[in-house]
Formats: C-alpha cells, structure tokens, sequence
C-alpha cells in the first residue's frame, strides 16, 4: 500500500484553508499556531510543493492548494462523520436557519421531505425574520440572504441568478387601459421588497427608459404580501422570475414580457467560516447545492 501522510497533517491543512489563518485553525485544532504551522510544513514536504501563498496574517490556498482541497476536504468530512454516527448513536442535530419567508415557501419546503429522508437526524428551527447575515453566530447558524454582494470575512456561495419581472394584476395587460409602454408607469404604484431596492433602477436602465418615477412606492418585507398586492390590484411588483412562476398565480400576468433584465440580487447560502465546520451546517449546505439545486432545475 502506498504510504500516506499523517491524518493530523491532513486535517491542519484542510482547517487552515477553510479558515485562512493558522491561529484560527490551531484554536479550532486545540494546538498551539507552532505546532499547527509544522504540520502543515509536513505535509507540503511529503507532496513535495507549497499549497499556500504565505501572507503577514492569512493564507491563501495556491494552484496546488486548491486541486488538493478539492479532492481531500470531502473524504475528510466523510471520515469524520463516520465516526460521528458511530458514536453518536441516535443524538439529533440541529440547524439554526435563516430564510427568507416567500423562499421557504416556494423553494425550500416542498423540497425538506428529500432532506428528512437522506438525513433523518438532522432538524431545522426555521427563523424568518430580517436582518439574517447581521444575527450569524447569535441565534443563526446559517442564513439563506437575498442580496446583491456579501461580506468577503463570511462564507458565502450564489445559490441563483434572477431576472427582474414587472408583475401586475391581468387587468393591467388586457382592456384599452392595457400598459404597453414603460412611460405609463407614471400613474401607478411601484411595489417593492425592503431587501431588493434597486430592482427599479436597474428594470429602468435595462429598458433604456432611465429612472423610472411611478406614482407612488410602497415597500415590502414580505414577498407573498407583494403577489397578493399585486393580485389585488395595489401596485405593480418589481420582483423575480422565480417568485413569478413558483407563484403560478392565475390572477397575476408577467408586463412587458419582451423586456430581459438581469437581477442584481441573488440568493446566497451564508455562514461563519467556522460554521462550515459544523456537520449540520455541512449537510444541509451539500444538500442545498446538491440535491436542491438539481431538484429546481427538474
């Protein structure tokens, strides 16, 4: 058999790229930054190669570093959770997610069924109220955030790209006072999510209209609130596609169809760095990117 390189050597080296930082991972470790710092030396001696790019206070995974975390990060999580159902017996874990309200509803839960039945020790505490990035680490374990960009010092990764639909009720688009032209939003009300402002601006540009100035705004912090508004005739929702047709509303019609633009939001999955060491928060995470992901695209 073909010699390996020590298991504590491979295990320094994988928390020191998830982390970025060797004091980090040598008190994820229980070592001392020292000691931390020699097993890792150790294993790009056995290889043969530097896998990081040594910085004053971080370090960053090179070329070699990357391919070889690729292939070994995972059969280290599953070696680790192997031993962890072996000694754990039944013991449940547990998620601390934040979501999004119209999500959960549309995305997320007719899809938990699939999660319970791989995982079927592993529950969620769904928490639906704002502000989910701000609350990680105090009450949230991880967060399913709608935003534009995310702070490099979480882990993040995109979930979706959108585009952006103007919705309205099905009077809006039949009938001689049918909107065919953009500049008729004018005389009507815009509807908006509190977490997605610039779906105006950036629906307008798109369109090559400029700034549109509707005759009122009126914000949201509920996208199902925003369909129903819509649906009654309130306004006109700047929203996306998906919110669209995951609806699949008969009382709401997509306007100006021909018109494409491009969201600037997108739904990330988002966590502390550290949290992707948590076996609950890694599971559901490769469920969402995995199997999640392939059940949308069915």
């Amino acid at each position: 058999m073909r010699r390996l390189p020590p298991l504590g050597a491979i295990e320094a080296f994988v928390q020191v790229a998830r982390l970025g930082s060797v004091k980090a991972a040598a008190e994820e470790l229980a070592l001392s930054a020292p000691a931390l710092s020699r097993r890792v030396q150790s294993l790009e001696r056995f290889i043969g190669r530097p896998l990081f790019a040594r910085r004053h206070q971080a370090m960053a995974l090179n070329e070699d570093g990357e391919r070889l975390l690729v292939r070994i990060a995972p059969l280290l999580d599953q070696l680790s959770d192997s031993v962890e159902e072996m000694t754990a017996g039944t013991e449940l874990l547990r998620l601390r997610l934040g979501v999004l309200p119209l999500f959960a509803a549309q995305r997320l839960f007719p899809h938990l069924g699939d999660l319970r039945r791989r995982h079927p020790e592993l529950h969620l505490d769904i928490d639906t109220a704002g502000h989910g990035i701000a609350r990680l680490g105090d009450g949230l374990d991880a967060v399913i955030a709608l935003a534009r960009d995310i702070d490099p010092a979480l882990y993040a990764k995109r979930f979706d790209t959108n585009s952006v639909y103007l919705i309205g009720s099905r009077a809006l688009a039949e009938g001689p006072r049918a909107l065919t032209r953009p500049e008729q939003l004018a005389g009507h009300t815009a509807l908006l999510h509190r977490e997605m402002p610039d779906t105006i601006s950036a629906w307008g540009q798109a369109a090559g209209f400029g700034a549109i100035k509707p005759m009122a705004v009126d914000y949201f912090d509920a996208g199902g609130l925003m369909l129903e508004a819509a649906a009654q005739g309130l306004g006109i929702a700047f929203m996306h596609a998906s919110h669209f047709n995951h609806a699949n509303d008969p009382r709401l019609v997509r306007l100006f169809p021909d018109i494409e633009v491009e969201s600037p939001y997108s739904h990330w999955f988002v966590c502390r760095p550290r949290a992707m060491l948590s076996r609950p928060v890694r599971l559901f995470h490769d469920w969402m990117f995995g199997t999640l992901a392939t059940l949308e695209r069915t």
